[in-house]
């Protein structure tokens, strides 16, 4: 009898112990364990959460920060198992900050999918003492009480990136310092937020490379070494800065707030942006660019080939495409600016998650670079090219041409100048006026070197325009941030708010490359030109005054053939005489003569 009870329960127990072995496996498998500073990778599956435990945490350790990156996908962070309002934060770049109670040794927290679709990432978390100010306690504009997140939202134009202000740090278990009650050296008020960005690898939308980047660009540290510091805002700042919209390149922006009394930091969670979107069937990051675009752009790259190497000669072909790249820019700017040309009649809108969410790839109203506006702007262009070929046609004015030629140039060498980091200069940014003039002064300024030496200029704005035009033809491809030299003076004329942007782009091993090739064909479009010219006329003469002058010498030179000719219009009369005058009979009428 006790033989059967115990072999009964032998039976019963291996099932029971394989449940339950197997449920504790399934709790362990959705449980990550995180060290201080150590980066781990984080796959979130479909309707499931995933624990995070933070453990052995140190006792002079008084907050902690547990950030979660993926690329494109959102994720929720949680305080709580099932997310709340207040409690939680949902986006592809997310952070919370946790306060330690006294004796507190471990931490959890929770990840989840908002969406039901599996999300993978990277997460970590990092440390801070009583002497280390809390990024974004003194949090008054967003969801959570304290909210050490940067938020960050893209348009055509700018991405704008926003944050929580800070708070002084205090031991564990005291009242923290109040935020507003006073001004004073001993308040929030004396912290200062350092604004980092970091570019990623350009043409890389690899999920490895944000990852690895995210990893050197975590701590207050890894940020200084890698991040380049683009400006310091003081507490009585706006906590928001404003940059130059790179689509299709990856950037991580992020804060740290320094307390300069104490000589202490903490970093904000960065975020990071493409500039578009991964999800969209239009546009998309790995499809960026229209075909309309990149046809007007592949066009005017074989136009500039032929202008670099043989506008001069060409003097005709060398006028319209100058003519039609002045007057088409001229009037892309002005019809966008006056009017709502678009590819269809739909507007872009941001999706309905992301106006709650933070989430990079949600775009604000994206503007699109209309095919409307394209064609539009380049048949007035022909019509420009066409204009300025017979002024010079009718004219014979070399000079008047060379001057809009020169202008050209002009235009290039301003947009390069203020292209360097002088156009970053807060004198430029604070006042439009300025922006202006000086680039109107660089503009006008080199025009007058084509008057002493018209040729020799006119070769020089063939070659160096020309090889430009070859740069934007790869663009077109191949993204490279030299076609930003004269895009941002035109987001510059497009949007009154641009000057207060940071219009700062990477240059990496494909800019170095561009820069060589630029060069390349412009040195060698102008030697040829030059060596090619040296014994010819300076400008080729006029047809139109070719014309006259033949005519003149015609009419005077009565040893010339022609000059007996009769005129067109004494021809012309005389084949309608032809049609009218009645036609003599066939035959011999006189009488033979003896």
């Amino acid at each position: 009898m006790e033989t059967s009870k115990i072999m009964s329960r032998c039976i019963f127990w291996p099932p029971l112990l394989f449940v339950f072995s197997t449920f504790v496996q399934a709790q362990v498998e959705n449980q990550v364990t995180f060290s201080p500073g150590a980066f781990q990778n984080v796959n979130i599956s479909q309707n499931e959460s995933v624990q995070a435990v933070v453990s052995r945490i140190p006792s002079e350790v008084i907050i902690i920060t547990l950030q979660f990156h993926s690329q494109h996908h959102n994720a929720t962070l949680s305080y709580t198992r099932i997310p709340t309002m207040g409690l939680s934060l949902t986006a592809a770049d997310a952070g919370l900050l946790s306060t330690l109670e006294p004796g507190q040794t471990s931490l959890s927290l929770f990840l989840s999918s908002p969406n039901g679709d599996a999300v993978v990432g990277v997460g970590v978390t990092l440390s801070y003492g009583s002497r280390d100010p809390v990024p974004g306690a003194c949090n008054l504009e967003f969801n959570l009480d304290v909210d050490p997140n940067i938020y960050i939202a893209y348009n055509l134009y700018e991405t704008t990136i926003r944050f929580a202000p800070a708070n002084l740090g205090s031991e564990r278990g005291q009242t923290p310092p109040a935020c507003d009650e006073s001004t004073g050296s001993d308040t929030r008020w004396r912290l200062q937020y350092d604004i980092y960005q970091h570019f990623l690898p350009e043409n890389d939308l690899s999920e490895r490379s944000l990852f690895s980047s995210f990893q050197a660009v975590a701590d207050v540290r890894g940020l200084m070494a890698s991040g380049r510091r683009v400006a310091t805002l003081k507490s009585t700042d706006k906590t928001m800065m404003v940059f130059n919209s790179i689509p299709g390149q990856g950037v991580i922006y992020s804060v740290i707030v320094r307390d300069p009394v104490l000589n202490t930091s903490a970093s904000y969670v960065p975020v990071h942006t493409y500039a578009c979107s991964f999800t969209s069937t239009l546009d998309a990051c790995q499809t960026l660019g229209r075909i309309s675009t990149k046809i007007f752009f592949t066009i005017t790259g074989l136009a500039g080939l032929l202008v670099c190497f043989f506008g001069h000669r060409f003097f005709k072909s060398e006028l319209f495409c100058m003519g039609f790249s002045f007057v088409s820019f001229f009037f892309f700017v002005l019809i966008t600016r006056t009017t709502q040309l678009d590819y269809d009649s739909k507007s872009t809108r941001r999706p309905p998650q992301c106006e709650t969410s933070m989430l990079s790839e949600c775009p604000q109203d994206v503007p699109c670079v209309s095919a409307v506006r394209l064609t539009v702007s380049a048949v007035v262009g022909v019509m420009g090219g066409v204009l300025l070929v017979m002024s010079w046609w009718r004219f014979g004015s070399v000079m008047a041409c060379v001057v809009v030629i020169g202008l050209m140039l002009g235009f290039l060498v301003a947009s390069i100048v203020l292209f360097t980091p002088l156009g970053d200069l807060d004198v430029f940014r604070n006042s439009d006026v300025v922006f202006w003039v000086t680039f109107c002064c660089i503009m006008l300024v080199v025009p007058l070197f084509f008057v002493r030496w018209p040729r020799e200029g006119n070769i020089t704005t063939c070659g160096i325009v020309g090889a430009y035009a070859v740069v934007l033809a790869v663009n077109a491809y191949i993204y490279t941030s030299l076609s930003y030299i004269t895009l941002n003076i035109l987001k510059r004329f497009l949007n009154n708010s641009f000057s207060a942007m940071f219009t700062d782009v990477p240059f990496q091993t494909i800019d170095y490359i561009m820069i060589a090739v630029w060069a390349v064909l412009g040195v060698c479009g102008i030697v040829l030109q030059l060596y090619r010219e040296r014994s010819r006329p300076f400008f080729p003469p006029s047809p139109y005054l070719m014309w006259q002058q033949e005519r003149e010498r015609r009419k005077t030179n009565v040893l010339d053939p022609s000059h007996h000719v009769p005129s067109l219009s004494s021809r012309l009369l005389e084949q309608v005489r032809q049609f009218t005058r009645r036609r003599e009979p066939a035959g011999e009428h006189t009488p033979l003569l003896l």
